[in-house]
């Protein structure tokens, strides 16, 4: 219907699944509110679910009235009943791949005709029932195009607080599922949108504050120019590791509170790329020969700096980056983000973990550094998407160059 190919399909099976576990060798059931199992099928995850663990959750939790639709025998009762307990109208459908048929009961076909995401119960209960459905919310909108239904919309907006009852590591996963996959700026304005960001991300939220960036605003500025250009670089089966999206956000904050001058931005972007080999990196810098784009006030006009001014400003710049990483990781100083915005909610949020800090970081370090041993840069412009995928250094340094280099000089300013 969209002319899309879907990431994955998830089983569902009138099987228990002890008798799935029992199948396949590689599986095993995970959670406790709703159980599935994982059957692992040569490099991917394939998610099952059984009829029947619904079945017993629908009876125990479901507190909704439904009238059952007229001509239903029991396999279509047993599928509608489990249509109910899906989040939004278009994750209800069914597909007999045997059968080739698409069972939909609540409307899910019709919801993606007019490009629209809404909740299958009503949505003040359904975020109130599973407050994470409003990051899934934000996400299938940004990632297919979507809108929301005006109820859906409301409280997506006036329910966002409460995302903060989710653990951290949750929350990573939904803002990777966001900014990984190929739709990071919709998702960033989306967010920005609903109130979700002040919450999610101050330090970005109080940076739109300060350039008058309005909550329906078509503008653009770096900040969501870096995560454009990543979403051309990427789709929902050619994700990045988060490591590449969070050093983005380090490199921006750095450069949002001392602007540079392009062409250190440049060097900086080569040297991060060829492992910190600085002479290099200035010799190629000097050849650019096109413009880079002055709506960006974060760049400063070109000044002619000579081999050790530039050097040392690209150090100072990669020090500056490391250290904006470091405050998006403090609680302090991400909760002073919005402290001086009006009715900005309080958010000391931080849930990117000591091991994702340390991986980001080592992006920078090369060039203050001044060269890594035994690092060999990237040959040729082709991405290797499954080296990306599992924060292969040299391809994390190559894809954010790269996309840092495309932004500063993007090519449609030469065409």
């Amino acid at each position: 219907m969209l002319n899309r190919i879907p990431k994955d399909f998830d089983i569902i099976t009138s099987a228990e699944l002890k008798e799935v576990v029992r199948v396949f060798s590689q599986c095993e059931i995970v959670g406790k509110r709703f159980p599935i199992c994982h059957v692992h099928f040569e490099n991917t995850i394939v998610e099952v679910s059984s009829f029947s663990t619904s079945g017993r959750r629908f009876s125990r939790d479901f507190k909704y009235e439904f009238e059952r639709p007229i001509g239903c025998d029991e396999k279509d009762f047993i599928r509608w009943r489990n249509c109910l307990q899906r989040d939004f109208t278009i994750n209800g459908l069914m597909f007999d791949p045997y059968a080739k048929i698409i069972y939909d009961y609540i409307g899910g076909i019709e919801d993606i005709r007019k490009a629209k995401v809404q909740t299958v119960i009503p949505a003040s209960t359904s975020f109130q029932e599973d407050c994470a459905r409003i990051l899934r919310a934000i996400r299938i909108a940004a990632r297919l195009g979507f809108r929301f239904s005006r109820e859906t919309a409301h409280f997506v907006k006036h329910l966002s607080p409460s995302i903060l009852k989710l653990d951290r590591g949750r929350l990573l996963m939904e803002m990777n599922y966001m900014l990984a996959y190929g739709s990071a700026e919709a998702s960033l304005r989306l967010l920005w949108k609903f109130g979700l960001l002040e919450v999610l991300l101050p330090i970005q939220a109080a940076y739109l504050v300060k350039h008058g960036f309005r909550r329906r605003d078509k503008r653009s500025n770096l900040l969501l120019s870096l995560f454009s250009n990543l979403d051309k670089l990427l789709a929902p089966d050619r994700p990045c590791h988060s490591s590449l999206w969070i050093a983005i956000l380090a490199f921006h904050k750095a450069l949002s509170d001392q602007p540079r001058d392009p062409l250190v931005v440049a060097v900086f972007s080569l040297a991060v790329y060829n492992g910190g080999d600085m002479l290099e990196a200035v010799k190629i810098a000097r050849r650019i020969n096109k413009s880079h784009d002055e709506s960006f006030c974060e760049l400063l006009e070109p000044r002619d700096l000579d081999f050790e001014a530039l050097k040392h400003e690209v150090m100072d710049f990669a020090e500056s980056s490391k250290g904006a990483l470091s405050k998006m990781t403090d609680e302090y100083f991400v909760s002073q983000a919005m402290a001086g915005y009006s009715r900005a909610p309080f958010s000391d949020l931080v849930f990117i973990p000591l091991a994702l800090y340390l991986k980001a970081s080592k992006i920078f370090e090369c060039v203050r550094g001044g060269g890594e041993r035994r690092f060999a840069s990237k040959q040729g412009s082709k991405i290797d998407y499954e080296s990306l995928a599992y924060g292969s250094p040299q391809e994390v340094r190559h894809t954010f160059a790269r996309i840092v280099f495309d932004t500063v000089y993007p090519l449609d300013l030469t065409e």
